[in-house]
């Protein structure tokens, strides 16, 4: 398990008790940011009729979370596309760079993907109070329900409500680390069993290796996803 271990680069900093020191794990969010800038950089500075691939690749990702956006939460979502995109972006390139050799997934670790869940919810919660006041409560009191069953429904919405960062936090950070801990457990196997017995785990390597991307770009896709739902129940009020 020593792939998910966290350590620091450099020296330690400390600032009224927070230990705020530079680890491996700000190092590979460091690279993803700066990644995600570049590829953006390059992708629009020179915009052709016929397009290279980066511009290309660039022009994909922009319509593909320009239609989650409109086809989940509705036009009145598009100001909050630069955070939707970004958002995608970013945990898509930390998922990806964690696929590589030696590198650190930061996503497989329960505080950073906490941490991003509980941003989303707060900053949703304070959408929806700000867009209709008071009557944002009204989300908790799904129309139609029958008067003895309201009291129990309610209680139900509010728990749903309530468990969203934790629902969103631990779908991705799960699915990374228990992804990476078979790899790891596969390639294991592929060294003690040497060069004749090695090959079916190596060939479930391989597989795994192709399932884990895939399933690094749906976590991030899901991510993202349930993210503008719940900018919908904010911006539309649906029950």
């Amino acid at each position: 398990m020593q792939q998910f271990n966290v350590y620091k680069i450099g020296p330690e900093i400390k600032i009224s008790g927070l230990d705020l020191s530079f680890t491996n794990s700000s190092l590979f969010m460091v690279l993803s940011a700066t990644a995600i800038a570049l590829f953006l950089f390059f992708g629009s500075k020179d915009k052709r009729i016929i397009p290279n691939k980066v511009q290309l690749i660039s022009e994909l990702l922009y319509n593909f979370v320009a239609k989650m956006i409109s086809d989940t939460a509705g036009s009145k979502a598009k100001p909050y596309f630069p955070f939707i995109f970004s958002l995608f972006m970013f945990v898509l390139l930390c998922n990806m760079i964690g696929m590589l050799p030696y590198a650190f997934t930061v996503t497989s670790h329960i505080i950073v993907t906490l941490i991003m869940a509980l941003f989303i919810f707060i900053a949703v919660t304070i959408i929806g109070f700000l867009k209709h006041g008071f009557k944002y409560l009204s989300i908790f009191i799904p129309k139609g329900v029958p008067a003895i069953l309201l009291p129990l429904i309610t209680i139900i919405e509010i728990i749903s409500y309530l468990s969203r960062p934790v629902s969103l936090s631990v779908r991705l950070f799960a699915n990374m680390m228990a992804g990476h801990t078979m790899l790891k457990v596969f390639g294991g196997f592929v060294i003690s069993l040497g060069v004749l017995g090695g090959w079916l785990p190596l060939s479930f390597s391989v597989a795994l290796t192709g399932l884990e991307i895939l399933v690094a770009f749906l976590q991030a896709y899901v991510f993202a996803i349930l993210t503008c739902i719940y900018l919908n129940d904010a911006l539309n009020l649906h029950h």
